[in-house]
């Protein structure tokens, strides 16, 4: 690969996604940096650029991931400034409010934004990723997703809302879409997961006290974004190294069941570009 490589950064406004952004473009990539407002968008793309980068190759984006009429117009903006993908990492995520609240769509807040939103997000880039030589998809999970179970009968929560039950099953779902993409999608030729660490961010307290530096965690996440650096298609990754998934992350049948009800969910078959 001799020209910069794109790269499309969910969540890149701050955290582990700001630091992620600044270290690709460091490497040369082209970055197109998705935020959820404009506001955060332009405050984030003015302290990347103070910090050295090369402002010709920020790109930003902006949409709201609880509405997903707003993902599918970022899929198409994408796609029509950027006909070819190499990389998409789906790093935007919340740790869930402590009171269900369901998104315009009807879906839980959790699900949607941590799950539904990344999938149908990625299923609408596929063209653009097969275009690619790499075409990969990061998917940044976390090792709470070993503590998690798809709710199948209530993946919303309309009964007994629990914020961290929530955030579990949104980061299982999202490693059993890697196992699905690296398995079910020949358009998309490599996906991994990635724990990126306990990490000082403003997630932090929905799960822990302390963390390491935002820049721990995002070391893991860029390596793996790299489309330079070799990774294990369908691998779990904690931090640097390949570690097990939860044996749900893994399992043909619920991961099959996962990606058909996924589907319905997001009207996927609807929501052609």
């Amino acid at each position: 690969m001799n020209e910069s490589p794109t790269v499309l950064l969910t969540g890149a406004s701050d955290g582990i996604g700001f630091e992620t952004a600044r270290l690709l473009l460091a490497e040369g990539c082209t970055v197109i940096a998705h935020a959820r407002t404009r506001e955060e968008s332009d405050e984030s793309g003015a302290r990347l650029v103070k910090s050295g980068v090369d402002a010709r190759r920020l790109r930003p984006v902006v949409a709201d991931f609880t509405d997903l009429r707003q993902v599918i117009d970022l899929a198409v903006a994408v796609t029509e400034s950027c006909p070819r993908l190499d990389v998409l990492v789906n790093n935007a995520g919340i740790t869930g409010p402590h009171g269900r609240v369901l998104t315009k769509d009807g879906h839980e807040q959790t699900v949607q934004v941590n799950y539904l939103a990344p999938y149908l997000l990625t299923r609408l880039l596929e063209d653009a990723l097969d275009r690619s030589e790499v075409s990969r998809v990061v998917n940044v999970s976390s090792s709470l997703h070993r503590g998690g179970r798809i709710n199948w009968n209530d993946l919303n929560w309309k009964r007994r809302y629990n914020r961290g039950a929530a955030y579990a099953q949104s980061k299982l779902a999202l490693t059993m879409m890697t196992t699905a993409l690296s398995e079910f999608r020949p358009k998309v030729r490599q996906a991994v997961s990635v724990h990126p660490g306990i990490i000082a961010t403003g997630m932090l307290p929905g799960y822990s006290y302390r963390g390491r530096p935002v820049v721990e965690g995002a070391e893991p996440v860029a390596r793996l974004a790299n489309p330079w650096a070799k990774v294990l298609n369908g691998g779990y990754y904690d931090g640097r190294l390949p570690a097990k998934a939860a044996a749900a992350a893994v399992d043909p049948v619920d991961v099959r069941k996962l990606w058909s009800l996924s589907e319905r969910l997001t009207l996927f078959d609807k929501r052609q570009l």
